[in-house]
């Protein structure tokens, strides 16, 4: 009987244990495949943020540097002294200027090399570090040839007054990014500027990666490829002519779907200009990720295709804790497991009761006895229960709070990472706002006898200054749009782009009717922008028109005042009540301003005037400033703008700057 009673025991022990052991094997397979589809899950979600932020890494890293030989092209073309030569190309001292000034620009340039065609000669002139100085032509363009055909494609655009393009010279033997701008004399097409960058650095710095799995690719408007590893696939000239399907992204991709969802990304990153979109595809023969974002300045998509399956975009590091914590996790409960085993018939009773005791005083880490087909089997399967219960959720707690730990960690990196990025932003836009200041045609006309002191608020701002010449007549003016920092500076595109378009329908002798054109210009660019109405979009401008042969000075003026002194006297000629884009639409009238001997002019924006400083706090002010032109009119004017600077600097003490602050000052010989 007691053998019996034995051998049925060690019977019913087998088989609870094999029951056991199916239990947890059949517990294990559904954990294992939600696991993987967890980890999966994981990897896509990983795998789009990397793309999003490894697109948007890329977009600046171009933005920056061919936004900037842009804006030198622009400016070489928007020259006075490359006008002036254009219109008369046999003048040997405008043609002389015209290299001296283009030097300048070279050096700037990345690649230093800049180039002109002459519309009139269709002369092609170029400068680069590679071939000795010429002021000759290096070539006469033949419009019927191929090649040369880019030139007419440039002057007959309407769109925009430059294109981009990758063009390979057969005469020069390169292989570059062009930026070609338009020369123009009022509506009148002079001519063709620009530079290029070398398409193999740009290449180097672009499309090479160390990153397995990751593809970069910039693609055109239309979706022509202008970069990509294999260089077989790049299309060339699509200024002019169009790309074949092969040498397109949407070539690249199957037919249908896929095709039309990249024609949806890019009509979505076209729309919203700096965000990203992304979609599923099959490249190269895989699945990948492509992500995409619109640079409308270049008119430029800047594409990243990422392969899931080989790129790292799972933290090694996290992946390997989150593993190390399973083995960890399934070694406990093969333990368990044992143990349960081991001590499946030892004292279940006594095992039970000192288990039951412990959870009662709280202690949920117990060992339970084995469960049986009994009454205490029950019991001992329902504390086991309670046990595993709270044990997991414990568990899922400390496994959250890791993830999220690491989650925070990374936020942390990427939120630097964007930090920087925008620092560095900032500043290659300060450096392309200088770039478009008139400086160098200021000193070019007036010399010495002029000075301006420009100090935005933060590294860009909303004030800039403007000069242009017309025969014996030249312009001055300050302006003062709207905000400071990034929004100021961009308020100045849309002001300068407006007062351009005014001087360039109505010439520069009738300041009040320039005012008067650009304000409605930028009433006409707003009227259908959905702006919030907390948001200003008015600007302050003073202009000043000089004609040196009738010693004339005609000044007009919205909220911005014109002063002079001989040192003896301070006069004043106040600008109109509004804004230019104010609420309410102001009226502008010239004033004749009678041009004295040794007599100092003054714009300012009211940064100077506004800027808090003194024992009280106070604004510098209008008396104030009065009586600091008397004092110093009669100083040379780089001795003038020293100690205004310096006085404005005393007075400010340890009070922050408050606005943009200009002040151009100029004298009329």
């Amino acid at each position: 009987m007691k053998h019996l009673a034995t051998t049925w025991f060690s019977g019913l022990r087998a088989k609870s244990m094999l029951a056991l052991a199916l239990a947890c094997l059949l517990a294990l397979l559904p954990a294992v495949l939600i696991g993987w589809q967890v980890l999966d899950g994981v990897r896509n979600y990983f795998g789009e943020s990397y793309a999003r932020n490894y697109t948007q890494l890329k977009r600046q890293s171009i933005l920056a540097p061919v936004a900037r030989e842009l804006a030198l092209s622009l400016r070489l073309a928007d020259s006075v002294v490359t006008r002036q030569w254009l219109l008369d190309e046999g003048n040997p001292a405008k043609k002389a200027l015209f290299f001296e000034e283009a030097e300048g620009y070279r050096k700037d340039f990345r690649d230093h090399a800049y180039f002109l065609v002459s519309a009139g000669s269709q002369y092609f002139y170029f400068n680069d570090n590679a071939k000795p100085f010429s002021s000759e032509p290096r070539y006469t363009l033949n419009l019927s040839q191929e090649k040369d055909a880019w030139f007419a494609s440039t002057l007959n655009q309407t769109e925009s007054d430059h294109n981009i393009n990758v063009n390979h010279d057969v005469e020069l033997q390169t292989t570059k990014v062009w930026f070609n701008v338009i020369v123009r004399s009022g509506e009148r097409k002079i001519g063709v500027a620009g530079a290029g960058l070398d398409l193999s650095g740009f290449l180097k710095d672009f499309i090479t990666t160390s990153d397995p799995g990751v593809t970069p690719l910039i693609l055109t408007a239309a979706g022509a490829i202008q970069a990509h590893p294999n260089r077989q696939l790049i299309a060339t000239n699509t200024a002019v002519q169009r790309a074949d399907l092969a040498q397109t992204l949407a070539g690249q991709l199957p037919a249908g779907v896929q095709r039309d969802a990249l024609a949806a990304a890019m009509a979505q990153a076209v729309a919203q200009p700096g965000e990203v979109s992304s979609f599923q595809a099959t490249l190269d023969g895989k699945a990948q990720l492509l992500a995409l974002s619109y640079i409308p300045q270049l008119q430029w998509h800047i594409v990243t295709a990422v392969d899931l399956k080989a790129a790292q975009v799972i933290d090694q590091g996290w992946l390997r804790t989150v593993i190390a914590a399973l083995v960890v996790v399934l070694g406990v409960l093969l333990l368990v497991f044992g143990y349960a085993v081991e001590k499946l018939v030892l004292n279940p009773v006594r095992k039970l009761q000192r288990s039951a005791s412990a959870m009662a005083q709280g202690d949920f880490s117990v060992s339970l006895p084995p469960a049986s087909q009994d009454e205490l089997g029950d019991l001992s399967r329902a504390f086991g229960i309670m046990a595993s219960q709270i044990r997991s959720n414990t568990e899922q707690l400390e496994h959250k709070v890791q993830a999220r730990t690491l989650d925070l960690e990374e936020a942390n990196r990427d939120m630097q990472r964007a930090h920087q990025q925008i620092n560095d932003s900032i500043d290659y836009a300060s450096l392309i706002q200088q770039a478009t200041l008139p400086s160098q045609q200021l000193m070019q006309v007036l010399g010495a006898q002029q000075f301006v002191l420009w100090r935005p608020r933060d590294v860009v701002g909303g004030d800039f200054y403007v000069f242009r010449t017309e025969g014996p007549r030249y312009l001055l003016g300050v302006v003062d749009c709207a905000g400071h920092g990034v929004p100021g500076a961009l308020m100045t595109m849309l002001a300068r782009s407006a007062l351009d378009h005014a001087m360039a329908h109505i010439g520069i002798t009738a300041p009040a009717a320039l005012l008067s054109h650009t304000d409605a210009t930028m009433r006409a660019m707003l009227q259908h922008s959905e702006l919030p109405r907390a948001i200003a979009t008015s600007m302050d401008v003073g202009l000043a028109c000089v004609d040196r042969e009738a010693r004339t000075l005609c000044y007009a003026g919205a909220k911005i005042s014109l002063y002079w002194s001989d040192g003896q006297t301070v006069h004043e000629v106040k600008g109109g009540r509004r804004a230019l884009g104010d609420r309410r639409q102001g009226n502008y009238t010239d004033t004749q301003v009678e041009i004295l001997s040794g007599a100092t002019y003054y714009l300012t924006t009211d940064g100077f005037l506004d800027q808090a400083g003194g024992e009280q706090g106070y604004g510098f002010g209008d008396t104030r400033f009065a009586q600091l032109l008397l004092q110093h009119a009669r100083l040379p004017m780089e001795q003038q703008a020293s100690a205004l600077d310096q006085v404005l600097e005393t007075y400010r003490g340890d009070y922050p700057q408050r606005d943009d602050i200009t002040l151009l000052s100029f004298r009329i010989a």
